[in-house]
């Protein structure tokens, strides 16, 4: 599809806007490395919770969540708990505040403050350091996933063309002329290449304005593409309810699409009206949906109680000016990303389920449910508009490709450069090497980008691969005083391991079915690498005890602050916080109901929905915003310097 003169002006427009707000506030940046990597710590919560959202609204994940509400209807809601979506109820009531009174830059850093830094130590901080690069790498090829494939539907240029980029089929050099099947492979194969050449192109602009001024620029720069893509979002709700009446998307679903509970059984059948629908739902492993919620559920509150993983979550957390700002940014990202992001999702869900259904039904059992959201954009969004949408999900791509690329430098030049190579280099040295192994990363990641072929499988190992190879060492690491570097290293250690190898395209491994086994093996790592060494130094667990003040097992330590007349007081929040969690879940699942049945206009559950999120936060509003304390009763933190 060739677009409008408009649509590209809008696009070109704010690709413009955007490198130029990045550019014009990286003066702020070269103040030194707190001020590039934190922002200076000077950024408001609202800015830094926008920023947050901004960065989860990704184009790959956008695809991939249009697909599995078109497939699973209401019942949907509940696979992202994958991630888990639910892990920021966690960090909204007790994680972010404990994780921001560490005053850390990166979570190494944070891992120093926690088992101090001898020789284990040094051990542990190098491992969160491999991991959070492996982590930075699979959350910049998953945001390169789909970005070129939907810019090459709408641009009327063949990048792939105009760079001269060829592609040689094996047959074709054993052929003396092409016959169809090879002229349709090779086109096949020149589309694919094109749809990668966009990415790449786009990947550049991305990091031109994220390299130069590090948080503040991807802070401000995300705020405005958040608030296109709310724009955006809107737009393509409004479209949608005019288009499609309750009757026509009636009549495109099978029974119980709208009921977004499950018996043992998922209980959806596509039979009459999309037979690959449910090639889909018995190859994905969804058929017996009660076991896959129990995995997911399971999952979830592990990788929940671990803390944030070290990405773009926990940088926004150390970026906040306090632990009370920290809790209330990611309070703001469960309100402000999924409201506009399940207007934009249902809208295009609804819309592809009365007119894309007859195109997919003619693919057979290879169809392609994630040309879903190109589809809808193409045939229904109007001149303007659809500049504006296709400027919202670049921004989205942007955003959660800025994140990352954000965080790589952080690790690479204060965790390692800084602490072991050259800690008595100027700021401008940390602040050149930081552009640099940015640049690295961008080149590594869009590689890795390259050969990825499939979102599902792809979030599949992210979320039960390699953040269940994090969670055993780091729930431990907050709940028992008797972990220390070793533990923490060989548990870490053997996650990692664990998640390179069903990674693998040989290993034909069900990540989520093999999380329970691969915790328990990095559970057992963790207590065994702590028990048969020595235990972290008092002194250590007394400051990271006295500051952070979790709840657990730390009664030692207790006991040890108390003989030295510093006695500290337990936290004995445990119950009200798993009761406001517990509560902060139905909220955000509310949250997500609302706009789906608003457009597919189910009046009665759309109310219940709404009355349901209005219940839940006044309860919230009074047991947990009312009770937040920056830190504990007695203690006053040491200044930060910027």
């Amino acid at each position: 599809m060739t677009l409008h003169p408009i649509d590209l002006t809008i696009i070109a427009i704010y690709i413009g806007l955007t490198l130029l707000i990045g550019f014009w506030i990286s003066s702020r940046a070269t103040k030194g490395l707190r001020s590039y990597f934190l922002g200076g710590n000077r950024l408001p919560w609202y800015a830094l919770g926008l920023s947050n959202a901004s960065g989860m609204f990704d184009v790959a994940g956008t695809m991939w969540l249009v697909s599995i509400l078109f497939i699973y209807g209401l019942k949907s809601v509940w696979i992202p708990w994958l991630w888990p979506v639910f892990n920021q109820i966690f960090l909204m009531v007790f994680m972010s505040i404990w994780m921001r009174r560490s005053g850390a830059m990166t979570g190494a850093e944070w891992i120093t403050f926690r088992f101090g830094d001898g020789p284990a130590a040094r051990l542990s901080h190098l491992i969160i350091v491999l991991f959070a690069l492996i982590m930075v790498l699979a959350y910049m090829a998953y945001g390169f996933l789909g970005i070129g494939k939907l810019v090459a539907q709408f641009v009327p240029f063949n990048l792939a063309e105009l760079l001269n980029l060829q592609v040689f089929l094996p047959e074709q050099l054993q052929a003396s002329g092409l016959n169809g099947d090879l002229l349709l492979q090779r086109e096949a194969a020149m589309a694919a290449l094109n749809e990668k050449a966009y990415g790449a192109f786009i990947v550049f602009l991305t990091a031109l304005y994220v390299i130069k001024g590090g948080m503040y620029s991807v802070v401000f720069t995300e705020v405005l593409q958040f608030l296109v893509m709310t724009i955006a979002s809107i737009g393509i709700a409004v479209i949608a309810i005019m288009h499609v009446s309750p009757e026509a998307l009636q009549a495109a679903i099978p029974d119980g699409w709208t009921n977004p509970f499950f018996g043992w059984e998922l209980g959806l059948d596509w039979s009459d009206l999309l037979p690959s629908a449910n090639e889909k739902i018995a190859h994905e492993g969804y058929s017996l949906f009660t076991i896959f919620f129990m995995l997911v559920l399971l999952k979830g509150i592990f990788t929940s109680l671990a803390g944030p993983a070290p990405n773009y979550d926990m940088q926004r957390i150390l970026s906040a000016r306090t632990p009370i700002e920290a809790a209330k940014m990611s309070a703001l990202v469960s309100l402000v990303l999924n409201v506009p992001r399940y207007l934009l999702i249902a809208g295009l869900t609804v819309l592809a389920l009365v007119y894309f259904s007859p195109e997919l039904r003619s693919m057979g059992m290879d169809a392609d449910y994630e040309a879903i959201l190109p589809f809808a954009l193409r045939e229904f969004v109007p001149v303007g508009l659809l500049g504006l949408t296709l400027a919202g999900l670049l921004a989205a791509f942007m955003s959660s490709f800025a994140a990352p690329l954000n965080a790589a430098p952080a690790y690479v030049v204060n965790d390692i450069y800084r602490k072991y190579i050259r800690p008595d280099a100027s700021e401008k040295t940390y602040l050149r090497i930081s552009y640099l192994v940015s640049a690295i990363f961008v080149v590594v990641g869009t590689l890795f980008g390259i050969f990825l072929t499939s979102i599902d499988n792809f979030v599949n190992w992210i979320t039960a691969g390699l953040y269940g190879g994090y969670t055993a060492a780091n729930v431990v690491k907050w709940y028992w005083w008797r972990m220390n570097g070793y533990g923490y290293f060989w548990g870490m250690l053997t996650g990692i391991a664990f998640a390179l190898l069903i990674g693998m395209p040989q290993i034909d491994i069900n990540p989520l079915q093999a999380f329970p086994f691969f915790f328990l093996a990095c559970l057992l790592a963790v207590i065994a690498g702590s028990l048969l060494t020595k235990p972290t130094e008092m002194e250590t667990l007394e400051t990271f005890y006295t500051r952070t003040r979790p709840w657990g097992f730390w009664k030692p330590v207790r006991n040890s602050l108390a003989a030295k007349g510093t006695p500290v007081e337990e936290n004995k929040d445990f119950a009200r916080d798993m009761v406001n969690v517990a509560v902060g879940i139905i909220w955000q699942t509310s949250l997500i109901c609302v706009p789906i049945f608003l457009v597919i206009r189910d009046w009665p559950k759309f109310l219940i929905a709404l009355v349901i999120a209005v219940a839940t936060s006044v309860f919230l509003k009074i047991y947990w915003y009312d009770n937040m304390r920056d830190y504990p009763e007695g203690y006053t933190p040491p200044e930060t310097t910027s």
